[in-house]
Formats: C-alpha cells, sequence, structure tokens
C-alpha cells in the first residue's frame, strides 16, 4: 500500500493505493504499481517482473509503472482507450501491450484473464484469476461499492453494466481486491446492486439517519399519516 495525492481537475485528493504482485518464487506480474517504485520492487525481491498491468490509465494506478518495469525490462499494459490519460503521466511514452477483453496472461501457475470494465475511467479493465478465485478490480468496484473519480461518477450507467454484467457473473466467494481500500468478495456485494442502479448512489434525499424499524427506504411511511 502506498499513499499520496491525485490531482482531479485542480482539486487534491489524498488516496492510499493498493499494488498487487502475484506470482511464485522466481517471477512475478505486477498491477497497479502507483507512486512509490522502491517500495515495491522492496516487495517484489530478487524475482523478475515479467509484465505491469495498469487497471487503469489514471496518475495513481500508473505513477511508478516505468521504473518498475525497467528493472527487469518487463512490459507495461494498458488499454487502448486509457493511453490519454496514460500521457497525463507519461507524456514521451506509450505501454507496451494494449489490453483486449478476454485477453490473457500467464505467470507461474496463474492466469489472468482481461475483463473490460469501464465507467471510471473509458479503458479501465478487471483481471480475473480462477486458480487464485480472486479479481483485482482496480478502481471499478471497491469494499463501499462502485468506484468515484474525485468524489463523482464519471460514467455510472457504463460502470454498473460492466460491474453486473462481468463482474458479478462471477463466482459468490470470489475475492475482489481493488486498487484502494478492504478486500471483499462478489457475494457480500451482489445483493446490494439492485439499489445501486435503483439510484442510491446518487440519491440525495437520503434520510439522516435509519428509520427505527430498519427499513431505512426513503418515501416509505411506517403509519400512514407519517410524511
Amino acid at each position: 500500500m502506498t499513499e499520496g495525492v491525485v490531482d482531479v481537475d485542480g482539486v487534491e485528493h489524498k488516496v492510499e493505493n493498493n499494488t498487487w504482485i502475484v506470482g511464485d518464487d522466481e517471477e512475478v506480474i505486477v498491477i497497479d504499481p502507483a507512486r512509490d517504485a522502491d517500495k515495491i520492487l522492496e516487495q517484489v525481491g530478487e524475482r523478475e517482473v515479467l509484465a505491469v498491468i495498469c487497471t487503469h490509465g489514471l496518475s495513481d494506478h500508473v505513477g511508478a509503472a516505468i521504473e518498475v518495469a525497467a528493472r527487469d525490462e518487463a512490459v507495461i499494459a494498458l488499454h487502448p482507450k486509457d493511453k490519454p490519460l496514460w500521457r497525463e503521466t507519461w507524456s514521451e511514452t506509450w505501454p507496451d501491450i494494449d489490453l483486449e477483453d478476454d485477453g490473457r496472461f500467464q505467470v507461474a501457475d496463474v492466469t489472468l484473464d482481461v475483463m473490460e470494465t469501464p465507467g471510471v475511467t473509458p479503458g479501465g479493465i478487471s483481471l480475473y484469476s480462477e486458480d487464485l478465485q480472486a479479481v483485482f478490480t482496480g478502481k471499478s468496484l471497491l469494499a463501499d461499492g462502485p468506484g468515484k473519480l474525485g468524489g463523482e461518477y464519471p460514467a455510472l450507467a457504463d460502470q454498473l453494466t460492466s460491474i453486473g454484467g462481468r463482474l458479478f457473473t462471477l463466482p459468490h466467494a470470489t475475492r475482489v481486491l481493488p486498487a484502494h481500500g478492504e478486500e471483499t468478495t462478489v457475494g457480500d456485494l451482489e445483493p446490494h446492486f439492485d439499489d445501486w442502479v435503483s439510484g442510491s448512489l446518487t440519491r440525495t434525499d437520503k434520510p439522516e439517519s435509519p428509520l427505527v424499524d430498519g427499513t431505512r427506504s426513503a418515501g416509505i411511511s411506517l403509519e400512514p399519516d407519517d410524511d
């Protein structure tokens, strides 16, 4: 985990980032190298970095990508739709590999399947490993729900389509390993999906506190004359 400040439309946000390292005692793939290459490479140790995969092109997902990849001449992979975001951080370079839906990476005995999960960014992806029973969701899905960018949902409809159509089709026991915050499981989050679709994420008329009977639903009256 690394921490730092991200500028979104001129507003600075303090964020903590998870960088995931997948592999064995000999070789690894690094997912979402945030901003501290030395700290990441310390965790990698003497193992060979085969690839650096960025789930999004945002600066806090790619900030250490060049340095981490350079040590072992590893390739850097990013979805082409996020290349404009990449250039905001690395103005004179391009990633080596264009990620595509259903693409695959192999490291040790583990396969990582690419799943397009746009919404926060146009080229957002997740990486599913059936071998690990885990999905690396970047910013697309966090433990508390769909991820935001600067406190907003840039394309919530696309994001929910990605979550419902791809991530929530995975087995309920699948671990959700995001780029920010704690891990969770598909089974823990999936029951909330209908609420997200119905507008709970953007609703502004939420009650200040839950109703005493626990219904928590705005507009539901406990008594016929209640507002």
